[in-house]
């Protein structure tokens, strides 16, 4: 897996959030500028997801081969703690 994929989700989340800036510039319906965030909010999730698979697929498992596993286990364990109070 390559971060191809997450790439082209960010893209499509960038524009998706200079939509929304355009729409309340425009000043449209409150309620479909909060679902088109609420759109990009989910896509950046997906972003993230894919990168996170990455490491796992790539950093983790080579960590595993050199027995330096303790310190990407680590990493993992930060960061679902991060996502644990974002979510």
């Amino acid at each position: 897996m390559k971060h191809s994929e997450a790439l082209r989700k960010l893209k499509v989340a960038k524009g998706q959030i200079e939509s929304a800036m355009r729409m309340i510039e425009d000043e449209r319906y409150c309620i479909d500028i909060s679902k088109q965030i609420l759109a990009t909010i989910s896509l950046l999730k997906k972003a993230n997801s894919s990168v996170l698979k990455k490491h796992i697929e790539t950093c983790v498992k080579e960590a595993m081969k050199t027995a330096n596993i303790d310190e990407k286990l680590e990493e993992l364990e930060k960061i679902m703690d991060y996502l644990e109070k974002t979510i």
